[in-house]
């Protein structure tokens, strides 16, 4: 799945040290499909972490071409300081997609639900969850919090499960796409 638009997480004015010509280059991580990418910047621009760029198929205004997809390893540790606040950005504007995760997730496996994949969430807040859920469904983050009391930060436990997935040392994909051979393990 493609991103049109991404968010910056790195900025490299020169390339990587070892590229033989000096390119400008950003990772990014992609505001939809939370894609990580490394992107070629047209000659001479600037652009500073967290700033949003269009990498969609049509005129692209900044970015010259998307130079390659990226593991979380392969991530600078400017991007990877960066991308919990990038992932925080992209939750809170797609607040209601995330929502709708808590409003509809199901099992897993008969002895594993999803909400029990996000970090900080056991048996016990899973089961609070799920009991509130059925009196009308969550309308944000904050009426998750006030609903089910001791619940840790949903948005911080939503933001925590993606950088996990992008790590890619989990068995079950919810937010992200699975690196190639774990496609059956997506949500």
């Amino acid at each position: 799945m493609k991103d049109e638009y991404a968010i910056v997480i790195d900025f490299l004015h020169s390339g990587h040290s070892a590229d033989r010509r000096a390119v400008p280059l950003a990772q990014v991580i992609g505001e939809t499909n939370f894609n990580l990418l490394e992107v070629e910047l047209k000659e001479d621009l600037t652009i500073k972490p967290l700033e949003r760029v269009y990498i969609g198929i049509e005129k692209r205004d900044i970015v010259k071409s998307i130079k390659r997809k990226l593991t979380f390893s392969e991530l600078t540790g400017n991007a990877q300081n960066e991308l919990e606040e990038a992932l925080d950005i992209l939750i809170e504007k797609n607040q209601n997609k995330f929502i709708e995760f808590f409003n509809k997730s199901g099992p897993v496996t008969t002895r594993q639900h999803q909400l029990e994949l996000l970090p900080g969430i056991g048996k016990k807040h899973m089961w609070e969850i799920l009991d509130e859920r059925k009196k009308g469904s969550f309308e944000s983050f904050e009426d998750i919090k006030n609903r089910v009391k001791l619940l840790p930060d949903p948005k911080k436990a939503v933001v925590k499960r993606i950088i996990e997935e992008l790590e890619g040392e989990t068995k079950w994909y919810l937010f992200t796409s699975p690196p190639r051979g774990y496609e059956d393990n997506f949500y």
